[in-house]
């Protein structure tokens, strides 16, 4: 099956490469960046599903396992940031019905 793929325009691409290089920002860090931030992207797009998540970058899970560790990334804190608890959920459902 083949994958579409749809990419920032290359206008896109060099204007935010302009304005990173005048803001002083190094090779390597907008590297890191990008990286961190795609990842992230994918995470949230799956629920933080990390062998989904893997999938979805082509790498192992693993091999992504390694690169959160690297980055310092805590799923599991990112992942309880963006729901309550079950029990806050829960008084939240029952006044949402009545």
């Amino acid at each position: 099956m083949a994958r579409k793929h749809t990419y920032v325009t290359k206008a896109q691409l060099e204007t935010l490469v302009r304005r990173m290089y005048r803001a002083g920002i190094l090779y390597y860090e907008a590297l890191a960046e990008f990286r961190r931030h795609f990842i992230l992207v994918v995470l949230r797009d799956v629920n933080w599903n990390k062998s989904k998540a893997a999938q979805a970058l082509g790498v192992h899970r693993s091999t992504l396992v390694r690169a959160l560790r690297e980055m310092n990334i805590d799923i599991r804190a990112l992942r309880n940031a963006r729901r309550p608890p079950h029990s806050i959920r829960t008084q939240q459902q029952d006044r949402n019905v009545g």
